[in-house]
Formats: structure tokens, sequence, C-alpha cells
């Protein structure tokens, strides 16, 4: 005799846990996310002339007066959409944002992209940065791991064939700025532009084998160790060791913890050991009550306190590869509800007093905010 389906999934459902608070508290801020945050990158923040979002929008949704717009704002804009291909209008947002990649910043003379350009569409800033250039890759092989276009790889290729030839240094490490015409400025190594290059490594390497970006990445790790690893705590300095007026910044030490521990490339290597090692030392001086402070020296002198919410999701992303870590997790998620979250958005950053600082919401943080909704959803 068949059973009642009816009957079956009712009984199904009476055993089913009740969700737990961090499950609850998630759901809540993925919500806002999906709902509040995306939104305001397909409406008003959304230039349909220029093809472009807008840099930032106020407290009423409204864009600020356009100086500039990034390459960089427009990859990591790509990236966010792309990670939601199969909602409804991402796709054909994530086309639009990845044709004006080539359409306004790429530099037909020399090769690359400029880092920006101004209202009017014509190049401002030509400059060629490696920040841009890392996020442009990142944003290409996360989006060509959807779509599998040959457009799209052939300039994913292209961004780390002119990262290779035009920005790498003969010690491992990479020039974080460069002329238009790729003169060398004597900008030297910056810790941040190294990271987000790694993140690129490391996305292409999620979508297809690279012999060539894997050697070029296990090289990266292996000279930022040896040139911005603080010995005494293990922590990631933001300029090379020795540097004047040199400091770190805890948000950057939990995205870096992320990054390495999740590669199996990356997991155990000297640079993840270090950065393992500097987790409760970046936590114990960089999180105060329920802030992620933003600079610090390495003694853990606070240098400035500005609470910005990318770090905040920074750390809650970390959290999820620490053990027993449910309760700051919910604490965290919490503050990051109470302190950033409001009905119309976020709030970008606070004080050291806990007032709000930035009253714009950049087009850039919902990248940081999406890239720890995944993490936080691989452990609920």
């Amino acid at each position: 005799m068949a059973t009642c389906p009816i009957v079956t999934s009712v009984a199904m459902s009476k055993s089913l846990p009740e969700p737990s608070e961090l499950t609850n508290r998630l759901a809540q801020v993925r919500e806002h996310f999906d709902s509040r945050i995306v939104p305001l990158w397909q409406g008003p923040g959304w230039n349909a002339d220029m093809a472009l979002p807008f840099e930032a929008l106020d407290a009423e949704h409204r864009p600020l007066p356009v100086q500039r717009y990034r390459a960089m704002a427009c990859a990591r804009q790509l990236y966010l959409f792309s990670s939601r291909i199969e909602q409804p209008g991402a796709a054909e947002r994530a086309a639009a944002l990845f044709r004006s990649l080539q359409r306004h910043f790429h530099d037909a003379e020399h090769g690359g992209w400029f880092y920006s350009i101004a209202a009017d569409g014509m190049p401002l800033d030509r400059r060629k940065d490696l920040y841009t250039h890392a996020f442009i890759a990142f944003a290409c092989a996360h989006y060509w791991g959807q779509v599998r276009e040959g457009l799209v790889e052939s300039t994913l290729n292209a961004a780390l064939a002119v990262i290779a030839e035009r920005f790498a240094r003969d010690d491992g490490l990479y020039e974080a700025v460069l002329g238009e015409d790729w003169s060398d400025l004597s900008s030297g190594p910056l810790q941040n532009p190294q990271m987000h290059l790694a993140e690129a490594f490391l996305q292409t390497l999620a979508v297809r084998e690279d012999t060539a970006v894997e050697q070029a990445l296990v090289q990266l790790c292996t000279a930022l160790h040896r040139d911005f690893i603080d010995p005494a705590h293990g922590v990631m300095m933001e300029k090379p060791l020795g540097a004047v007026d040199n400091w770190f910044e805890p948000g950057h030490q939990f995205e870096w913890l992320f990054l390495l521990d999740t590669s199996p490339l990356l997991r155990h290597s000297a640079l993840h050991t270090a950065i393992e090692r500097a987790f409760s030392y970046a936590e114990q001086h960089g999180v105060q009550g329920n802030a992620v402070v933003a600079m610090l020296d390495i003694d853990g002198r606070v240098l400035d306190a500005t609470q910005r919410i990318w770090a905040k999701a920074e750390y809650l992303r970390a959290l999820t590869l620490r053990s027993n870590a449910e309760r700051r997790l919910v604490k965290q998620l919490t503050a990051l509800q109470d302190d950033f979250l409001y009905p119309a958005g976020w709030h970008e950053c606070r004080d050291a007093s806990g007032a709000v600082s930035r009253h714009d919401m950049p087009s850039t943080t919902p990248y940081h905010l999406a890239t720890a909704l995944h993490g936080l959803l691989q452990i609920v």
C-alpha cells in the first residue's frame, strides 16, 4: 500500500531541527543583501548611458556628482553580477559590464587598462596600476567560469599576460603602479595589490588548469613571506619590511587567511603558517568589542580606529575557518546588522566613537559583502 506523500512530508518536517541563531542571523543578512543592496546597482546606481555603475550613492539613493569612473569598480560589479548569473537581469548586467571594461578603459595604444575615465568618458587617470589589473583578471576569470565565452577568456589571458610582462619584478613581487606607457614610476610593491593579484590567480585556477599561473602564485606568496611578514608576530605589513611608517590592517590579515586556508595549493605554505599564527594577534589588537579597527602599528597600537564594513565582512569570513566560533559569528553578524545595515542600504564607515563617518554607499563594497556571504553560506 502506497504511503501518502503528505503524511510523509509532515512527519519529516516535524523531525527537522529548529534553525540555529547563526542560521537565522545569516538568513537575515542575506535577505538584506539580496533585497536592499544589490537592487541599488540595478536601479539608481546604474548609468545606462555609460553602461557603468556610478561610483557611489547617497543615503537617499541619489548618485553622487560624477567625477570619475574606475575600471576597478566596473570589475568588482562584474564579479557581483556574474556571481548571481541565474537571477533575473544579472546575466545581462554582467555582459554590459564586461563590454564596458573594454569600451571605456582599455588602452588601445599601449595595452592594459586605464585607472579611470572622466564623466565624459575620456581617460582621466591614465596610469596602469596592479590593483586595477588584478581585479580585471579576477572578475574575468569568475565570469568566464560562468559563461565560457571565448572573448571573456581572451580578455582574462590579456590581463594575465600584461601583469606578467609589465608589472612583474625579478624578485617575485609586482610593481604597484606604472605610467601610461608602462614607464617606471618607482612605486615598488605594496601589499594590497599583491593580495588581490593572488586572489585573481586563485580564481583563475578555480576555473581552469594553468601551470604558469600556479607557478606565479607560489612565487608571489614566497616573496610576500620573505618581504612583508613581520617575523615577530607573523602579520602581513602593508609595505615591505623596513619601510618608514609601516603598519598592518586587521581586515587584510583576515582576508589573507581565508584566501590561503581555502586553497589546497597554499594551505600549509610558509605564508599560510605565518598568517595562521598571526590571527590571534590581529584579533586581540584589531577587534575591539564589536569593532574591527582600520590600522595598527606592529606593536598593536591603534593608528586609525575607523570601523569599515569591508573589514567586518572579512573578519566574518575568517571566523568561518575557526573551530567553535559559532558564538563569535552570531555576535559579529548581529553587530554587522546593528552597526552597518539599515533599511536603505548600509553605512560604509563609523569613526572611533561609533558615529557614522561616511554617508555614501560605494559601488565597490558589494564585492566584499558577496564574498563574505559566499564563505558564510558554506558552513550552514
